[in-house]
């Protein structure tokens, strides 16, 4: 869906598209509002139900939303000392963990796949004492952790970590829109940028986002009107 058409969708929900009252909005204001949408979409569908998978993997339809946002392979380079690998910084789009996958080395044994988990930092202490749960080349697992933007990964003294690969949900693009000047920078625009996801889910967080200018100017029937349009479309 293009911007020129986006906008006028937006205009004729919050009930402005011939309106030339106070309530007019600003292009920067719509663009503010539908890349805030996007993100509250997103972390909606990532908060799962059921105890086996994530929001994100709950539904086929979720699965099938969601896969744009989905980068599967980015190499981490880091260090491997003292038994844990840390590695570099989070990428900057990085928003949602979906799974990392290593190789380890052990003495003539070289890039065996080990099944890694996330655990809670919290618990770290336990997991590495813990005959069943610690690292272990014998069963080929071992698990990771997540802080200070970093993944870090445990091993033992049998064997080492030598690579990490990270699957993440990234954050969606923002859109831009052709002759907007953005608040912060104070520069024109020159360049669109679309929505990226389907027609269908732009349709949502159109209602997203309207809902969220309704709520600005205490609009309370677009408000709840294309709050309720969005729940029960998602």
């Amino acid at each position: 869906m293009n911007n020129i058409l986006l906008q006028l969708k937006i205009k004729q929900r919050i009930n402005k598209l011939a309106s030339f009252d106070l309530d007019n909005f600003e292009c920067w204001q719509v663009t503010e509002a539908f890349n805030k949408a996007q993100l509250a979409w997103v972390r909606k569908q990532s908060k799962g139900f059921n105890l086996a998978k994530e929001g994100v993997e709950s539904t086929t339809m979720a699965v099938d939303d969601l896969q744009i946002l989905l980068i599967p392979d980015r190499k981490l380079k880091g260090v491997d000392h003292d038994n844990v690998f840390t590695s570099e910084k989070l990428p900057v789009d990085y928003l949602y963990f979906s799974r990392v996958e290593v190789t380890a080395d052990k003495d003539c044994c070289k890039d065996i796949p080990l099944t890694v988990y996330l655990a809670e930092v919290a618990n770290l202490n336990v997991l590495l004492t813990d005959e069943l749960r610690k690292p272990s080349i014998e069963w080929r697992e071992t698990f990771c952790t997540i802080s200070n933007d970093m993944i870090r990964v445990y091993s033992d003294q049998n064997f080492n970590i030598k690579t990490c690969t990270l699957a993440y949900y990234r954050k969606p693009k923002e859109i831009r829109i052709l002759g907007c000047t953005d608040p912060v920078s104070e520069l024109v625009i020159t360049k669109d940028v679309e929505c990226e996801f389907k027609d269908d889910i732009t349709e949502i967080l159109i209602d997203e986002c309207v809902a969220i200018l309704a709520g600005d100017i205490e609009s309370m029937t677009q408000l709840s009107r294309n709050k309720q349009n969005a729940q029960e479309t998602s």
